[in-house]
């Protein structure tokens, strides 16, 4: 397992617009995990929450997370973040949700090479930075 600093590889990867799931604890200590998107930024990734989200909760009671961010044309290729959420905050003007939001989508294949189904299903989790609409904010960051 890497330490900080990442190694290049990883923090080129990280700067690509690539899935990925983030991993919370929640109350009884079981794991939960949730697509999401997030920015590279600054050595940190940050993520948007909206304030009424329940992974919000779970990661103001405790800040453990892990982001797995996947290489989108190899999913065997993978980033795993394993840290604490360092800051949440009030996301101004929605500046950082904005950031986040007009980043390209990813280019997703599975792990076969075909591509996901045209539906794929949606659920919610991420680790690092959080923030919301009524964007609550906030950045993990490896340590």
């Amino acid at each position: 397992m890497s330490k900080p600093p990442l190694p290049p590889e990883a923090v080129e990867l990280l700067r690509r617009p690539n899935p990925c799931v983030m991993a919370a604890l929640r109350s009884d200590g079981i794991p939960v995990s949730t697509p999401t998107r997030y920015l590279w930024d600054n050595g940190r990734a940050l993520i948007s929450l909206d304030e009424g989200r329940i992974r919000l909760r779970h990661l103001r009671r405790d800040p453990r997370v892990t982001l797995t961010v996947l290489d989108g044309e190899d999913w065997y290729t993978h980033v795993t973040l394993i840290g604490r959420v360092v800051e949440t905050y009030e996301d101004e003007g929605l500046a950082d949700i904005d950031r986040i939001a007009t980043l390209p989508q990813p280019r997703l294949r599975s792990a076969g090479g075909m591509p996901p189904p045209a539906s794929p299903t949606r659920t919610g989790s991420a680790p690092a930075s959080a923030r919301g609409s009524r964007p609550s904010a906030g950045t993990a960051g490896a340590r």
